[in-house]
């Protein structure tokens, strides 16, 4: 047996131990952190890249959870110099180490801030705010009364970013404004309209016109300007991702290409505006549309069609429609009385 001393020894080796092992490793978590006592997280945000005009590129570091779990990260962003989860967001996954954040429904030629966060049980930490300036956008074009718009270069094409407004043909004959329905479906010549005929509309959407004006000799389109044809929208489609044979389909075609082409949130599409990025800039809005029959159709937020110039079958003529509900893009032949919203492309 061992004698006094001896167990007296051996208890203080291992009280020594205990200590020891306890102060070395009893509380610190992979993070460096006391999880019995939690904090905020700790995190840093990457330098924002891939500016253009509607989009860009950031992300962040989570070096630190605080002892608790990341539940949420990404970045925020704002015109406001210190941007928060109450503005515009990403969610980029949980826990710690680097995310990527895609920043999308950007407004060309505007100075924005942007910062990571990360969120735990504790609350949610930001990282550093960095700034950035959205490209500009390509300019403006002027139309024969006197409306100006705003312009965006996608790919090789410059576009109108705002929907055709104007009531006069480019020789200065003016392009009837027809109301009634019935007189509507009866037309073999060119005409607009307001949406639902209220004129309110117009700042926002523009107007809606029969391929008849589309068509017209005397040209719908500015100076240096056309309607595109089929095939120019079947290159801006290419450009945004779509394979020639999507492109050459009938009918809903592609993926996320319709998404890049509308705008970013529910103010002028109805919820849930399926995959709506705005990537391209070309900020097409659900203008709604008008029958064949003199109709109006879509309330605002469903739809929007764009007459192209060129013509299909007898009385028919190619289109392209986009959904709230839809992130993909419908080409079809539509009737020709049909009343449909324009985008001009450069010459």
């Amino acid at each position: 047996m061992c004698d006094r001393k001896s167990f007296k020894f051996i208890l203080s080796v291992i009280i020594a131990f205990t200590v020891l092992f306890l102060g070395g490793c009893g509380g610190d978590d992979d993070a460096g952190t006391n999880p019995d006592n939690p904090s905020v997280p700790v995190l840093t945000t990457v330098t924002v890249s891939a500016i253009t005009q509607t989009t860009a590129q950031s992300g962040g570091t989570v070096t630190s959870d605080g002892g608790a779990a990341v539940t949420a990260r990404g970045v925020c962003w704002s015109t406001n110099p210190t941007p928060t989860i109450a503005d515009s967001t990403t969610t980029d996954g949980s826990g710690t180490g680097s995310f990527t954040s895609s920043i999308t429904g950007l407004t060309a030629g505007t100075p924005y801030y942007v910062r990571a966060y990360a969120t735990n049980m504790v609350g949610t930490a930001y990282g550093s705010a960095q700034s950035f300036t959205t490209t500009a956008s390509s300019g403006t074009v002027t139309d024969i009364d006197g409306n100006v718009y705003q312009t965006v270069t996608i790919g090789t094409q410059t576009w109108m970013a705002e929907n055709l407004k104007v009531t006069h043909y480019r020789n200065g004959d003016p392009i009837p404004n027809v109301t009634d329905g019935t007189t509507w479906a009866g037309l073999s010549n060119g005409a607009c309209c307001d949406f639902i005929n209220d004129p309110l509309n117009v700042a926002t959407y523009g107007r809606l016109y029969n391929w008849y004006a589309v068509d017209d000799c005397r040209n719908i389109a500015p100076e240096g300007w056309h309607v595109p044809s089929d095939e120019e929208l079947k290159q801006l489609e290419m450009y945004l991702g779509m394979s020639q044979a999507g492109a050459d389909n009938l009918y809903w075609r592609g993926t996320d290409e319709g998404g890049k082409l509308k705008e970013v949130g529910t103010t002028h599409w109805m919820t849930p505006n399926s995959g709506a990025t705005n990537e391209s800039g070309f900020t097409a809005l659900g203008a709604g549309y008008r029958g064949d029959n003199g109709g109006f159709l879509a309330a605002y937020g469903v739809a929007t069609y764009f007459w192209s110039s060129t013509e299909g079958s007898s009385d028919y003529a190619w289109s392209r429609c986009l959904d709230y509900n839809r992130s993909d893009i419908r080409r079809q032949e539509s009737s020709e009385r049909s009343g449909f919203s324009v985008r001009c492309v450069r010459d």
